[in-house]
């Protein structure tokens, strides 16, 4: 069985040279994955790099990743040492023979550096956006306690979907962005499990913006059951990316009864896959019971994205140049591609320059004071604008005159001096 698995006769190898080590796990990650490692060391400092900026502009006082994505960045040599400790444990009771291990060592480390090495192009990606959007004044609108999280674990707890980061850009206006959202939302029983499956079962593009100041995306009476989001973009760090497939489950992982299919999100998102498949609703439909899921390639699911949730603009971003034909299949759903970025962040300024076009002014303002004193002034100030009895105009004047006044007097101190 091993033996059929690609890419398993090397790992054989590396684990027979390693087997008489101190050491088998490192030593076969040095063995099996080699250079890849130093590009991994390389793209983490590029990420640690345009994280320093990024906070610094819009003064974060921390970003945060999640705990799996943190120790990769810590050191990823030993992150991926951590993914085979069981499997070296039984290696050495004798539990798992030589083509065993190698095989599960192979998947569990190829499986992991391939899904962190995609986070961190990600991550870098909305980190270059962010640099590029940024405006002098630009201000954060939440989260309030200014750490920028860049994962979403735990975060729909309270039955609603926040997003990462609101922002607020001078002479544009607001951005809610929203990483690989929608997510299940909390349950307590089985009829609030039926209410949110569908978030269990959505698909979940990479990164969503809406103008304005979104603070929760949940709209069960929208198809699919969250808000429109105004743009949608897609983040691919592979040069081969288009040539891999994968299977798409969500609400095609189980067998669905007539009372699902006439929900009006899975109606939607049938219509959506056949048109992607270029079939029938029926023979999709077939397909899924045939397989309980589908396989697709990239390419294909991209184009899904486009067609389920129908966002006003699409982007894809690649960080190696995208083949013509491919190209042309993707802007034939209307999805734009922006290639070939490498991690030059002065490459994604014309995305972030489309993207700003989509700020919406707000309607409401927010004054953070640390002063409980000027709080109150504030609030009292507040209270009388809305009664109408402070004039705008009159205190302009007062402003104006005030100000020359202590112009005026400091002109006469420095001259005393």
């Amino acid at each position: 069985m091993t033996k059929r698995i690609k890419g398993v006769a090397k790992a054989v190898k590396c684990v027979e040279e390693c087997s008489s080590t101190s050491d088998l796990a490192s030593c076969f990650i040095d063995c099996y994955h080699g250079d890849r490692l130093g590009i991994a060391d390389k793209w983490v400092k590029k990420l640690i790099t345009i994280s320093a900026i990024v906070a610094k502009q819009y003064g974060f006082t921390a970003i945060l990743y999640s705990r799996e994505f943190k120790s990769f960045l810590q050191n990823p040599h030993r992150h991926l040492e951590k993914k085979l400790f069981i499997y070296t444990h039984d290696f050495k009771r004798g539990k798992l023979g030589l083509e065993d291990y190698a095989a599960k060592a192979m998947m569990a480390t190829n499986t992991s550096l391939q899904t962190n090495l995609r986070t961190l192009y990600q991550n870098w990606c909305f980190l270059a956006i962010l640099y590029n959007i940024y405006r002098e004044g630009t201000r954060i609108v939440f989260p309030e306690h200014r750490v920028l999280s860049l994962e979403r674990s735990g975060k729909q707890k309270l039955r609603w979907i926040p997003p990462n980061l609101v922002v607020d850009i001078p002479g544009y206006g607001s951005l809610s962005f929203y990483i690989e959202a929608p997510r299940p939302l909390a349950w307590g029983d089985s009829k609030d499990l039926m209410d949110i499956w569908s978030y269990y079962t959505a698909l979940r593009p990479d990164l969503m913006v809406y103008g304005g100041r979104v603070y929760d995306i949940v709209d069960q009476e929208n198809s699919p059951p969250i808000k429109k989001p105004d743009i949608i973009i897609e983040f691919k760090e592979l040069p081969d990316w288009f040539k891999r497939q994968r299977d798409v489950k969500g609400p095609l992982a189980r067998p669905l009864s007539a009372e699902e299919w006439r929900n009006r999100w899975i109606e939607g998102l049938w219509d959506g896959l056949a048109d992607v498949l270029g079939v029938t609703r029926s023979e999709a439909m077939e397909r899924v019971r045939e397989r309980r899921g589908i396989r697709l390639n990239e390419v294909r699911v991209v184009q899904l994205y486009r067609t389920v949730y129908n966002p006003k603009k699409m982007y894809l971003v690649s960080k190696y140049p995208v083949p013509e034909e491919i190209r042309e299949m993707l802007e034939a759903y209307d999805i734009e591609v922006v290639d070939g970025i490498g991690f030059n962040m002065d490459k994604l300024k014309p995305l972030a320059e489309k993207i700003l076009r989509y700020a919406v002014p707000a309607e409401e303002y927010v004054i953070r004071v640390k002063d409980p004193r000027l709080y109150e002034i504030l609030l009292m100030v507040k209270e009388l604008w809305e009664k109408g009895v402070l004039d705008k105009e009159e205190i302009y004047t007062k402003y104006k005159l005030l100000d020359k006044v202590s112009v005026s007097e400091k002109y006469k101190s420095n001259t005393k001096e």
